[in-house]
């Protein structure tokens, strides 16, 4: 086991204090100082998701985060999270790692992952995985190809280091996802619109009509609800209580408009599929350097109303509406909002490379595979 506190001359320190939490948040701002393809997250939503009086996570998380540190900088940081429902669910005593970052020397990355794996084998776990997050809607995925793509909200950017890092520390693929930008045509696409039609009227569904946010907010649970069932089999996933789910109604619907989140209900008024989807805030995250205040607002104000690209952040169909054209009335939805707004590409945001039904409803659109993350797994002998 590595001493605490000292690697060569890479000090590691656990934090202890809001104040050095805050450095932790602070770091990628110098690492990536002058780099066009990183997007900082929003610093506040990052304090809110790392807070234990903050994060309702916690309720069946654990959680340690280090700072490494040489000739008195900071030169890497990790979190190290312990989820029992990750355990429970997948029978896998597995400790997750996210946001890590670390200058191009392998002793700071080794110092930091030595602290992730002695609490790991401490705590009786078998192996270390990531990065994930405390849930599916963190960001998760290490970068391994798109390193000169700008990244969104929603995603990890890391330097091309990154993943020789762990591969040398004896870190191994275990799923990727990919990533794709599509470019949207002038005018809707006549195989989807059909479908899309035919759909609509065997299956007796309806589009909600909206128009104030405030409409979005009655559907917000049954959303969060439907988008647990649909991706309780996707890589990491783990169940969402009734507190996370309000912890996150209040953080993102405030940016979210009824445009940009189509719902599809059936005749009973029950929710069949949504999307989310919003105007793309890489560039005004950038402007804003992830804050809000004084003046990062506008930024993210001036993105959300005018706006050449746009992020596609969920998409979810009931079970047993699966394979009957349901997508199809999502993307035509869609797409005609995308030209009355003039948005002209869209960046699908992760998907797992095996999941062909999802890359499969793109098949009428021009698009490009431009990026693809990993998740590095290393399990303990013995």
């Amino acid at each position: 086991m590595i001493e605490a506190g000292n690697f060569m001359d890479i000090h590691v320190n656990e934090i202890t204090t809001v104040k050095e939490l805050k450095s932790f948040i602070q770091f990628p701002f110098e690492l990536y100082r002058g780099n066009p393809y990183w997007v900082p997250a929003l610093q506040f939503d990052e304090l809110n998701t790392l807070r234990r009086d903050k994060n309702p996570a916690f309720e069946h998380c654990e959680a340690r985060y280090w700072l490494a540190y040489r000739g008195g900088r900071i030169v890497g940081r990790v979190a190290a999270i312990l989820n029992r429902k990750h355990i429970e669910k997948w029978e896998q005593r597995y400790m997750r790692i996210g946001w890590i970052d670390f200058i191009d020397d392998p002793r700071v990355s080794e110092a930091l992952m030595l602290r992730v794996e002695n609490w790991a084998k401490e705590t009786g776990m078998t192996a270390v995985h990531g990065p994930l997050g405390f849930t599916d809607l963190d960001r998760e995925g290490m970068l391994v190809e798109g390193f000169n793509e700008l990244s969104t909200l929603a995603t990890i950017y890391n330097h091309p280091y990154y993943p020789q890092h762990m591969e040398k520390l004896g870190y191994t693929k275990d799923t990727d996802w990919v990533e794709y930008e599509f470019s949207v045509p002038p005018e809707p696409n006549e195989t989807i619109a059909r479908i899309a039609d035919i759909s609509m009227r065997r299956c007796k569904l309806k589009i909600l009509e909206l128009h104030h946010k405030k409409e979005l907010l009655p559907y917000a649970k049954e959303l969060f609800k439907l988008l647990d069932d649909e991706y309780k089999h996707l890589y990491g996933t783990v169940p969402l209580t009734e507190k996370q789910i309000e912890a996150y109604v209040n953080q993102y619907f405030g940016f979210v408009t009824p445009d940009f989140v189509p719902m599809i209900m059936d005749q009973n008024n029950r929710m069949v599929a949504f999307g989310i989807i919003m105007p793309s805030l890489s560039l005004a995250l950038q402007k804003a350097k992830g804050q809000l205040f004084p003046f990062g607002f506008i930024h993210l104000l001036r993105a959300l109303k005018k706006n050449d690209r746009a992020d596609l952040y969920l998409v979810a169909v009931r079970s047993e509406y699966q394979g009957k054209g349901v997508n199809a009335i999502l993307m035509n939805k869609m797409h005609g909002v995308f030209n009355r707004l003039g948005i002209k590409k869209i960046e699908s945001n992760p998907e797992l490379e095996t999941n062909q039904n999802v890359q499969g409803q793109w098949k009428h659109y021009e698009k490009r595979q431009h990026k693809r993350r990993r998740v590095f797994i290393k399990h303990f002998q013995g």
